[in-house]
């Protein structure tokens, strides 16, 4: 019983060191459209909602968002990968948070000192 708790236990490891190096190999690809995204919508709403512009005035802003700057073909495949990105990093990152808390809370302090 002690060697399949072990090997449990291994198998949850490999899952969090994988789903770590997976999430910290993406994210420098992923941060920079997100970035430029999460900007260009608030501004944009900011702009026009707040600050009174024009929605002809604050377009720009709009086709950086959307990715109209990269053709009809480009904004198709930037809008896609941009979501399929944000719900991967979403998705490791809560299985990081979830796993480190879950090993977190099982070690007690009698265990702790050996």
């Amino acid at each position: 019983m002690a060697t399949l708790n072990l090997s449990v236990r291994k198998q949850k490891m490999k899952i969090i060191t994988n789903s770590r190096q997976f999430h910290k190999s993406l994210a420098p690809w992923v941060f920079l459209p997100l970035f430029i995204s999460a900007l260009t919508g608030l501004f944009y709403r900011v702009s026009k909602d707040l600050l009174g512009y024009s929605r002809e005035e604050v377009h720009w802003l709009m086709s950086l968002h959307e990715g109209e700057w990269l053709g009809s073909n480009g904004e198709l495949i930037y809008v896609i990968l941009n979501s399929l990105g944000l719900v991967w990093m979403l998705i490791t990152g809560f299985q990081i948070f979830s796993k480190k808390f879950s090993f977190a809370k099982k070690v007690t302090k009698s265990e702790s000192k050996g």
